[in-house]
């Protein structure tokens, strides 16, 4: 089944998941987060979208404010470093299906706010 797993540090994970196993065939699988906005760290909602219809919705009180890890990094395909869920162990063999393309789209604007990340570093936010 279709699933996107937000893991904050590993204290908590938070599912958006489809209900239905994908049929055989070819599938567009897209996750959307809206940020609420008003600094760095704050929270959103995640919507998992299978071929444009959406199939499930999470809500995540926080995000992550800077960096997730400095030795963990973006794998399609496989995962090399820390697991992103409790359902696996690493290193996660590789998947065995096609993966046509890969789109990461931040939005028409980067986040740019310094008063924000001022008291996110003080501890303020």
């Amino acid at each position: 089944m279709p699933a996107h797993c937000y893991n904050f540090f590993r204290f908590e994970h938070i599912y958006a998941r489809g209900t239905q196993a994908l049929t055989p065939g070819k599938h567009t699988i897209r996750y959307e987060f809206k940020y609420d906005g008003g600094g760095v760290g704050k929270g959103g909602l995640g919507t998992l979208f299978v071929d444009g219809r959406k199939v499930g919705e999470a809500r995540l009180a926080r995000t992550v404010p800077f960096l997730f890890s400095g030795d963990d990094f973006t794998e399609i395909g496989i995962d090399y470093g820390a697991p992103v869920t409790e359902d696996y162990e690493t290193p996660q063999g590789h998947f065995t299906g096609e993966i046509s393309w890969v789109r990461i789209d931040i939005g028409k604007e980067a986040f740019s706010d310094p008063a924000g990340m001022e008291e996110a570093l003080a501890g303020r936010s």
